[in-house]
């Protein structure tokens, strides 16, 4: 079938793929993009931004409800459910992030599983039709970005998941909900309407909306589409469509469905061990390494030996915070980052919280930062590095550089870590035994015949089971 625009070339894509186009790697990575995003989800449930967005979803209702994760007696309209647990997944900064630069999965995550419980019991949604529902929404974030030299590089004036994540969900709802060829072009046209959000509100409580509203968006431009409402056809293939988000934008008609070549199998996404903007964490790697000239094991430092810090890095203007005043601001500084891992050796979700911004040798330390953008140091995930030199009190000068930090696309997170990483999370919403079964059923996600199974883990135990639980662990202790 010959194709008129790129616009009907997504919609294609969306409509055609099906779960004999997933490969195996593509399977393997897409599991644990989701085990990540439940965990940093579950563990926003705890944020003062989540509490403030469920009370406001509160005030709607429908015959028709999914579950807020972790929540087992809060159930509001799926594009609220999506809304809410998209502020959790990034409350803290502690999503997964893709190149060209976006957070890739919490906008489609979301969706899934509110739809999932939103849709008839018969027929059944499988554990294949998330991953591939999933999966076309990453792919489409993907593509687009693609199509700007602009989007490779840390991003400047709109956040990417407000822009991309919107289309993303929009093509995850719209796979899963069946939407034509001619349904899933409409719902794109309408989800470009939804979309963007400024990089000024980055390091404030508003940030995580921009994950939340690209959920929200996305199901309900799948929902507008499917009612019949119509936008422009050739939306993605203009400068004032789509276009208008990037600069040197360029599209291109999506390949053929035969043997699809999906782009998560050519680049992998980067896994965060701390909660905090991706660049920072090219400094916490390479202030470890310095820290090790200075003490040994995880003695404390004393701020007063060193004399000056140097941070060489990218010119990043949203992550240049001298003095953060909260934990979203410390979230996106390198020169906190640098003196948080410099003093105490490791770098914790408790190590954002305020009492440990406002530490007197912390704000001591942080008036002896410095910051140098050399000219090859590009803001750029796939190519930036940090070099940081640390001159003591004595004239003793330490200088270490981090290339790749472990957590990268070129480093990854191993399996156990990932794991561990998720436990550590979830376990602040939910038993240790949901926990277990939560990653076991993931790990088998192509098997699953039926998500409800999915689903009602992620509700989390009742207050009786919880009750249970404890009870349980007093008597064996």
């Amino acid at each position: 079938m010959k194709l008129k625009s790129v616009t009907e070339s997504f919609a294609r894509v969306i409509q055609g793929l099906t779960a004999g186009h997933l490969t195996d790697r593509v399977v393997q990575r897409s599991k644990r993009m989701i085990l990540d995003t439940l965990g940093v989800g579950f563990l926003g449930t705890g944020t003062e931004v989540f509490h403030k967005a469920s009370e406001y979803s509160k005030i709607y209702s429908s015959n028709i409800s999914s579950t807020v994760w972790g929540q087992p007696a809060f159930s509001i309209p799926p594009t609220y459910a999506a809304f809410v647990n998209g502020v959790a997944i990034h409350s803290m900064d502690f999503d997964d992030t893709w190149h060209p630069a976006t957070h890739p999965s919490g906008a489609v995550l979301p969706v899934l599983t509110a739809l999932s419980e939103a849709l008839p019991p018969s027929p059944k949604l499988s554990g294949l039709d998330l991953l591939l529902a999933f999966n076309v929404g990453i792919e489409v974030q993907g593509r687009l970005l693609d199509f700007s030299k602009e989007a490779s590089d840390i991003p400047k004036r709109f956040h990417p998941p407000s822009v991309v994540g919107t289309l993303g969900s929009a093509a995850a709802a719209s796979k899963i909900l069946g939407l034509s060829m001619t349904e899933c072009q409409e719902a794109l046209a309408i989800a470009v309407s939804h979309a963007g959000a400024p990089m000024a509100n980055a390091a404030t409580q508003t940030k995580p909306l921009h994950m939340a509203n690209a959920a929200r968006h996305g199901i309900e431009a799948a929902f507008l589409a499917m009612l019949g409402l119509q936008g422009n056809k050739q939306v993605l293939d203009m400068q004032t469509g789509f276009g208008a988000f990037y600069a040197n934008y360029s599209p291109k008609v999506l390949p053929n469905l035969d043997s699809y070549p999906w782009l998560l199998d050519q680049q992998d996404v980067a896994f965060k061990s701390f909660p905090s903007h991706l660049a920072t964490h090219w400094v916490a790697d390479a202030a470890a390494s310095v820290r090790r000239h200075l003490v040994t094991d995880r003695a404390v430092l004393p701020s007063d030996r060193i004399e000056r810090i140097v941070l060489r890095i990218p010119d990043v203007q949203y992550v240049n915070r001298p003095f953060p005043d909260s934990e979203h601001e410390a979230r996106h500084s390198f020169q906190y980052v640098a003196c948080a891992m410099l003093l105490d050796g490791s770098i914790t979700v408790p190590s954002f919280h305020r009492c440990q911004i406002h530490r007197p040798q912390v704000r001591e330390l942080l008036c002896k930062v410095e910051l140098e953008h050399p000219h090859d140091n590009l803001p750029n995930f796939n190519t930036l590095y940090c070099e940081i030199s640390v001159t003591l009190k004595d004239g003793a000068t330490f200088t270490e550089r981090c290339d790749t930090f472990y957590g990268h696309w070129r480093k990854p997170l191993s399996q156990k870590d990932l794991q561990a990483k998720f436990r550590a999370n979830a376990t602040r919403a939910l038993s240790c035994d949901t926990v277990e079964r939560l990653i076991e059923t993931v790990d088998n996600l192509e098997d699953l015949e039926d998500c409800s199974v999915l689903t009602t883990l992620l509700k989390g135990p009742s207050p009786s089971e919880m009750a249970s639980q404890s009870i349980k662990h007093l008597t064996l202790s």
